[in-house]
């Protein structure tokens, strides 16, 4: 494992193994330098399964890729298919939840107890849509019994919109109105995403989260979009100790 791959820092049980990737560590070049883990960026499809392929061996489980859509359909984990979907859950020991990202919010969970976990894929479009939600009644848990890590993002001094986007989540929250600030460009707003799915697990009774703090766009660690639109993705991903 990469030296300065992610371990996240939630209170999960130990059976619970968590990581995130970054750049480095790879054999993709540039623009998708080096560990590129999506093979729809136009990165040479060789160096891509090179780079799965060596994320299988170092994490000894077996990820569940999935062809993401900004959409709300959650699956059950299964690497043998790259299903259309934007999370999964696995209840399988060494079967990995995977979403790939480069500035939207990865959003990883598991029970307190140990029996299952979950990624999610969230950009604001599958946030406002209830990606999240969705995911939560695809693990079907007590809310009590949920712990959320929010992985590497956009940040709120990066992530301006517009006001569409605002109106999307004040619509069904209207708490979210303190995640928007004005931005400098007239019209326009700042978006903490973090917050906006702190908000959004909170209402379906969700409290234990973990992470955030990240931006995407100005950590060089990271694959970002909005940074360079021609670049990789990095993999979050939880799943069961065997």
């Amino acid at each position: 494992m990469s030296a300065d791959w992610l371990i996240p820092d939630w209170p999960a049980p130990a059976k619970v193994r968590a990581c995130v990737t970054t750049r480095a560590g790879g054999v993709s070049l540039a623009p998708f330098d080096s560990l590129n883990l999506g093979d729809h960026v136009e990165d040479e499809l060789a160096a891509v399964t090179a780079n799965r392929q060596q994320l299988t061996a170092q994490l000894h489980c077996q990820p569940a890729w999935l062809r993401q859509v900004h959409g709300t359909a959650v699956v059950e984990a299964d690497p043998a298919q790259v299903a259309e979907a934007d999370a999964s859950w696995s209840a399988t020991p060494g079967i990995a939840s995977a979403v790939l990202t480069a500035d939207c919010l990865p959003a990883l969970f598991c029970d307190r107890a140990g029996s299952r976990v979950a990624a999610a894929h969230a950009g604001w479009r599958g946030l406002a849509g209830g990606v999240l939600e969705a995911t939560l009644d695809a693990l079907a848990l007590p809310p009590e019994q949920v712990l959320v890590w929010l992985g590497p993002a956009i940040g709120p001094t990066a992530f301006e919109v517009g006001p569409e986007v605002c109106e999307a989540f004040i619509a069904s929250h209207a708490e979210s109105a303190a995640a928007f600030q004005p931005s400098i460009n007239p019209g326009k707003f700042m978006a903490d995403i973090y917050a906006l799915a702190r908000i959004r697990l909170a209402a379906r009774g969700v409290t234990a989260v973990s992470g955030g703090g990240w931006c995407t766009v100005s950590d060089p660690r990271f694959f970002s979009y909005r940074r360079a639109v021609r670049t990789g993705r990095f993999a979050s991903l939880v799943w069961l100790a065997d």
